[in-house]
């Protein structure tokens, strides 16, 4: 197999490039983009795995439909992200904790669901979903409060395979 990495930086592009040239790895390949206008061809990936930073995109709907135009039908998506069971407060949503924190994009739980159907997602699955730590919460009032609105979620879906005749 091989893996392609996508990373919106340069230094993270070379300084992956140098830890896959220092472990002799020679089935990856780095990308430099953003995951609203990835790199690649369409129908090219099998899996694409994302682990929290669909939450840091303004514009999630262009995120999936962007992940399905990728797949190959039947591909898949793993994805780890942070979810909200309801709004944020204002205070919280602007405050510079929640978005050094990658709180403030996040989405309702349902919101992002109803996204990733709407780009043509099948089986979408959460498979696991835990609290928030609180101690990672800083600067806001109601601290327990705003937390337990919070979730990480591990999520799996699949391209639709097309239909035969």
């Amino acid at each position: 197999g091989r893996v392609i990495g996508v990373d919106m930086t340069p230094e993270m592009v070379d300084k992956a490039r140098r830890n896959a040239e220092n472990g002799n790895y020679k089935n990856v390949e780095f990308k430099l983009g953003e995951i609203e206008a990835l790199p690649l061809p369409d129908s090219s990936i099998d899996v694409i795995i994302s682990n929290c930073v669909i939450n840091l995109s303004p514009d999630k709907k262009k995120v999936f439909r962007e992940a399905i135009r990728v797949l190959k039908p039947g591909g898949r998506v793993m994805i780890s992200d942070l979810v909200l069971l309801q709004r944020l407060p204002e205070a919280v949503r602007n405050s510079i904790e929640a978005y050094i924190g990658c709180l403030s994009g996040a989405i309702l739980r349902e919101d992002y669901i109803r996204y990733m159907k709407e780009a043509g997602f099948d089986g979408i699955k959460v498979l696991e979903e835990t609290g928030f730590p609180v101690e990672n919460m800083t600067g806001a009032e109601n601290v327990e409060e705003v937390a337990a609105s919070i979730v990480s979620i591990k999520i799996s879906a699949e391209k639709k395979r097309a239909s035969r005749p």
